[in-house]
């Protein structure tokens, strides 16, 4: 016992601020690796991946083994390079959120959209979800922000034109020839409709009762995980409203609900400034999640 003292002693003794922040700077690389794979289906592969390199640790330490070591040791290294394989939409999805940290909001006024043009076009949007949810007409509409989705609007039919309640009731009225698909707003535009969107690659979705949301939320879903742009989606089967926004989804929108919440995402000094900067980066590794589980809808 006085030995183990002695030892823990002299370890408190040789630790220095280096050592601490040494050992924080690992564990924020671990954490903030955990945080972005969470949810995903690199979690499964990443928890064997790990059982696999315990076990044969084990194995090979309490047992002595040498063409089985000698075959672990060749191997293993092997796994460096089918890391970045195994997980590359994870990777990607990753650095694809971290420059995105300092965007501003694709209506902030440095880009030429007034405040009043912002209020009309997004009040247009929650008068046209209100309406459309009253007829459970399903709808989904992306709002770009910083990050262009030029190659999704390229799927559809272009349109630029403005944005207005009686033109989303249009677009999305069922069995007309746009109202399969997306309908992208720039600014205050509508530039595109009927496109073309990823579908969810979350792994949230096959392990809870919101795997039964229909093909318009998966969309809306994985248009947020590739973009930094806010999807807006209309339920054909229950007429609720839900938003999308960077891999999450807030159900069950009031009309006041989505209106401030669309305001809230879309303020026209929205991530200007270092204070800014700096909480929309640590933003990145919230464990909040707003997914709900309910019954299916389309």
């Amino acid at each position: 016992m006085t030995e183990f003292l002695n030892d823990i002693s002299f370890l408190f003794q040789r630790f220095g601020w280096a050592d601490l922040l040494d050992i924080i700077l690992v564990s924020a690389i671990f954490f903030a690796v955990l945080v972005l794979l969470r949810e995903t289906e690199a979690v499964v592969l990443l928890r064997g991946v790990i059982l696999i390199v315990v076990l044969l640790a084990v194995l090979t330490s309490l047992i002595d083994l040498p063409a089985f070591s000698w075959l672990i040791s060749s191997v293993l290294p092997a796994l460096v390079f089918a890391i970045p394989v195994i997980f590359a939409p994870e990777i990607r999805r990753a650095l694809e959120r971290l420059g995105r940290a300092g965007n501003v909001s694709f209506l902030s006024r440095n880009r030429n959209v007034t405040e009043k043009e912002l209020h009309a076009t997004l009040d247009a949007v929650v008068q046209a979800c209100g309406r459309l949810s009253e007829r459970h007409h399903g709808a989904l509409i992306i709002l770009q922000r910083m990050q262009g989705l030029s190659e999704y609007a390229e799927t559809g039919v272009p349109l630029q034109a403005e944005v207005t309640p009686e033109l989303m009731l249009q677009i999305f009225y069922p069995n007309t020839p746009l109202h399969d698909g997306a309908v992208i707003i720039v600014k205050d535009k509508v530039v595109a409709a009927s496109c073309v969107m990823p579908l969810s690659s979350s792994g949230v979705l096959n392990r809870t009762p919101d795997r039964t949301m229909g093909l318009r939320h998966r969309a809306a879903l994985g248009i947020s995980e590739v973009s930094d742009s806010i999807a807006v989606v209309v339920s054909e089967e229950t007429g609720s409203i839900s938003i999308a926004q960077d891999g999450r989804m807030i159900r069950r929108l009031n009309m006041e609900r989505l209106q401030n919440t669309l305001y809230a995402f879309f303020q026209p000094t929205e991530f200007t400034g270092s204070d800014g900067i700096l909480a929309r980066f640590l933003g990145l590794f919230s464990f909040k999640d707003t997914h709900k589980p309910d019954g299916g809808e389309s």
